[in-house]
């Protein structure tokens, strides 16, 4: 499966409680923190409900295996 590496781009502070808790449960915790996560639809609905606080790209297999996970 497919994997996305997700930054977090924006602070989420004056953001709503709702985008700060997903912003959250998607292991951003620091300003241009990044993570790698399975491209599943849940993970794609966190993603469309912060659009505006993250960076997304995809990752071919070369470049997931690289990362191995977190970054």
């Amino acid at each position: 499966m497919a994997k996305l590496r997700i930054t977090l781009a924006r602070s989420p502070i004056a953001s709503l409680p709702k985008h700060v808790r997903t912003v959250g449960s998607m292991g951003l915790r620091k300003l241009n923190s990044s993570v790698v996560l399975e491209d599943t639809p849940s993970v794609r609905g966190m993603i469309f409900q912060v659009k505006h606080l993250v960076s997304v790209e995809e990752l071919d297999g070369r470049d997931a295996a690289e990362s191995g996970g977190a970054i």
